[in-house]
């Protein structure tokens, strides 16, 4: 599974929550990639929108306040899709078998519907629902410690 969307909310919440801009090498470094992927995500997100990077400033900023960011709208930017696409079937199935002749129809009907469940889900949460879950965790991880 691609990891550009969880790649994107990572960085938004390392964006929004920073006390400085934070560069693409920082960025690379939290999440555990390179910062020549960092760019391209951040591209796709300054292209809808969501943050700006400027010229001779190093780091990313926010263009919306995190509540005003929906998980859906990430996701719309950094896969670049309308639809939520979480299923494949299988390409190849045998028209000689009476399943493998029907199964494709069957399945993208299914399939479906649960994307579309999780494209409700993503579009009724924000970055801000995030930050906020990220701030619980790190003070739960910080009582047990």
């Amino acid at each position: 599974m691609d990891t550009k969307f969880s790649t994107a909310i990572h960085m938004l919440i390392l964006v929004s929550e920073a006390k400085t801009p934070m560069n693409s090498e920082q960025i690379a470094h939290s999440v555990g990639t390179n910062a020549s992927y960092i760019r391209k995500v951040a591209t796709r997100l300054s292209r809808a929108g969501i943050i700006e990077g400027r010229r001779g400033v190093s780091g990313f900023s926010l263009l919306k306040a995190p509540k005003d960011i929906s998980l859906l709208e990430v996701y719309r930017a950094v896969e670049q899709s309308e639809d939520v696409h979480v299923f494949d079937v299988h390409q190849n199935p045998s028209d000689e078998c009476i399943v493998g002749r029907n199964i494709r129809p069957v399945l993208n009907g299914m399939f479906r519907q649960a994307e579309q469940v999780v494209e409700r889900e993503l579009a009724g949460t924000t970055l801000a629902d995030c930050i906020t879950q990220m701030r619980k965790q790190i003070e739960s991880s910080e009582k047990t410690e």
